[in-house]
């Protein structure tokens, strides 16, 4: 099936994007490919779990702060995929097949891959165990175990994505499914949902209602789609600056907010979706739909929840400028399976991992972690297919922008750097451990402003 193209204009434009892909290309051929041992070591100076954006971040950082050979990484998957394109999948403008690469193919050479799941941690004894059945102990450990996909929670998922008329980009199961839902859309109801727990990448429930609603205007049906957004949230986005704009594109294309709407259930043969008011609970209403977007609730992985490395929420317990451990001091957290009071993204874990790699070193050294992490964190808001709304911000919700424009104005080049550059240095920069966010880009703007 043929995506819808990427409606970017201008030589400059397609060159730039033409650049970029080429460039991906070029440097894949060059990545070093490492596969699992069958003889792994039982003990690691840097123990790694998870081999997602932080854990290969931090496994790259880490082997050249002690060896590769001294460092190992524990993750089952055999594929990693950059996961914030999938938003753009699911609204046909580029192929989920871009979005993964084998898992050893990202591994940084000479550092150990354990093809297993962590079923239990000991950070008492320093070690954890997999489902293999082997302990394997470390010197320091970093959890960056992700975020644990609970469709099963919403009564009638995850056998309702067997049906017709629904999808979700959060998962590489269902993200298809959002496109051929858009795209058999006749008349009727296109509802998109935002659940009653912490999601990874915020913005994204309500990316692809703006995507869909682009869609419907491009194909002629815009008329016949009633499109509405049922968000569990009291706002449409935490921070004011950019909320303000969000309000402004909703009100100009005709969508329907409703807030404190959580969804409950899913009667994919029936093609309704039930609702609960947060603000009466018990309350319900049930509303037909002819395309669902579900975003699922979302917790920490239950290997953590019973840890003793969590607080009471099930997240890992760290401090929020140095990611150390409150209470074990050779642990570490990264990312979204972190209490870190700011929004899950991929770009708070590139600027994170440069945080607690300097953080590692100092306390590898008997040094008190001197650097400290503002909670900056990055949500490119795709309203279009050409255009989004860089929303960048710290822990106060405050903005933290890179560029020296109004970055709460869609923009054509805003969307190419997510459509295009952004995965360029997610693949060749970050997950080499040579991207900690734009924090020197905003140096050298501000800089320049003065």
């Amino acid at each position: 099936m043929t995506p819808l193209a990427v409606l970017a204009s201008g030589p400059r434009a397609q060159l730039f994007a033409c650049s970029l892909r080429l460039g991906t290309q070029q440097t894949s051929l060059l990545q070093l490919h490492t596969r699992s041992s069958l003889a792994t070591k039982n003990h690691y100076e840097v123990l790694v779990l998870g081999g997602g954006s932080g854990g290969i971040s931090m496994a790259a950082r880490m082997k050249r702060r002690v060896g590769a050979e001294n460092v190992a990484i524990v993750e089952p998957s055999e594929r990693h995929f950059y996961q914030p394109i999938w938003t753009l999948v699911g609204a046909g403008a580029k192929q989920l097949s871009a979005s993964g690469r084998p898992t050893a193919s990202v591994i940084p050479s000479g550092v150990e891959w354990i093809k297993a799941r962590v079923v239990e941690l000991n950070p008492d004894k320093n070690c954890v165990h997999t489902d293999s059945g082997k302990k394997i102990s470390y010197k320091y450990l970093i959890i960056a175990l992700g975020i644990q996909l609970d469709y099963e929670k919403i009564k009638g998922l995850p056998e309702g994505f067997d049906h017709p008329k629904i999808g979700s980009n959060y998962s590489v199961k269902t993200v298809e499914k959002t496109w051929k839902a858009l795209q058999d859309f006749k008349e009727g109801n296109a509802i998109f949902t935002f659940p009653n727990t912490p999601v990874k990448c915020a913005g994204a429930p309500q990316k692809i209602m703006y995507l869909s609603e682009a869609y419907f205007r491009k194909t002629g049906k815009r008329s016949k789609a009633n499109i509405i957004f049922n968000t569990s949230l009291g706002t449409i986005f935490g921070v004011k600056k950019y909320a303000a704009a969000l309000q402004e594109i909703i009100q100009e294309r005709n969508l329907t907010v409703n807030y404190k709407q959580n969804l409950i259930e899913v009667r994919a043969d029936r093609q309704e979706a039930v609702f609960e008011n947060l603000d009466k609970p018990g309350e319900t209403q049930v509303i037909s739909y002819e395309m669902l977007h579900v975003t699922p609730p979302m917790s920490s992985p239950d290997v953590l929840k019973t840890s003793p490395v969590v607080d009471a929420a099930g997240w890992v317990d760290v401090d929020k400028e140095t990611l150390q451990h409150k209470k074990y001091p050779n642990v570490f957290g990264i990312g979204d399976c972190t209490n870190l009071p700011t929004s899950k993204t991929a770009a708070a874990v590139a600027a994170q991992s440069g945080i607690l790699d300097r953080t590692i070193s100092l306390i590898m050294k008997n040094q008190k972690p001197m650097k400290k992490y503002d909670g900056y964190t990055s949500c490119p808001l795709v309203t279009g297919y050409n255009r989004v709304i860089l929303a960048e911000f710290d822990y106060n919700a405050q903005p933290l922008e890179t560029f020296p424009f109004d970055q709460s104005r869609e923009r054509l080049t805003m969307y190419l750097m997510k459509a295009n550059l952004m995965p360029f240095l997610y693949w060749n920069m970050m997950l080499r451990g040579y991207w900690g966010g734009p924090a020197f880009l905003r140096k050298v703007f501000h800089l320049g402003m003065s």
